[in-house]
């Protein structure tokens, strides 16, 4: 899977659910994408910004969250996901994975 059909993916849910009132970003090495909801729609880019929150990953991490072969308590648990900035964030993003 790519970033780009990552993003994709990203945008069908956005557009299925209410937007989380927060920026967050998704980065893989030297690629983002970056989710802005907080407006009436969600916006969701490659463009790097100052996001609320951050979550780092490789894209195999994301794959497996998405198929749930990973949960995302033990991805955080053991180092398989890094989250930076506001962490209640994070939370809130169970419709991404």
């Amino acid at each position: 899977m790519t970033v780009e059909e990552i993003t994709t993916q990203i945008q069908d849910i956005s557009a299925k659910v209410d937007p989380v009132g927060h920026t967050f970003k998704f980065v893989f090495d030297d690629e983002v994408i970056f989710v802005d909801g907080t407006g009436d729609k969600t916006v969701v880019s490659n463009d790097d910004g100052d996001a609320e929150c951050a979550l780092h990953m490789k894209l195999e991490t994301f794959e497996k969250l998405k198929a749930g072969k990973l949960s995302p308590t033990m991805a955080l648990m053991t180092g398989k996901v890094k989250v930076k900035g506001d962490m209640s964030i994070a939370l809130k993003l169970q419709n991404y994975l």
